[in-house]
């Protein structure tokens, strides 16, 4: 069965930053995109960033392209989510996802979710 565990999120101040962390087990990771989305209250949940499998193709949203920056470990079987100069519209709980590589902005190409992690963002 896979799991995907997310941790590091925590209640920052804005202009703050967090380094968030998902590790992936029950099945090979390296083949797989991964993905950060993330839900604010009240909203549905968004696409942040993704990563193919190589770790050499990287896409965000125009909402925080240039402050956060995705990576992955293969072999530690983790991706990383680095987010910087937080704002509080970055409140929201923070999913990983692993799937497919192609169409890595899209929801439906993942077959997989953590549970979450919360980061909330005061002024």
């Amino acid at each position: 069965q896979v799991q995907l565990v997310e941790s590091g999120g925590g209640s920052v101040q804005a202009g703050g930053s967090l380094l968030l962390s998902c590790a992936a087990s029950g099945r090979a990771f390296s083949p797989y995109a991964m993905g950060w989305f993330r839900q604010a209250p009240g909203k549905e949940r968004e696409f942040v960033a993704a990563v193919r499998w190589s770790g050499d193709s990287t896409y965000y949203s125009d909402s925080v392209k240039g402050r956060f920056t995705i990576s992955r470990n293969n072999a530690k079987n983790t991706v990383y989510l680095q987010v910087n100069n937080l704002k509080p519209e970055d409140t929201a709980i923070y999913y990983c996802a692993s799937g497919r590589n192609f169409f890595v902005r899209s929801q439906s190409s993942y077959d997989y979710w953590g549970q979450g992690t919360q980061v909330t963002v005061s002024a």
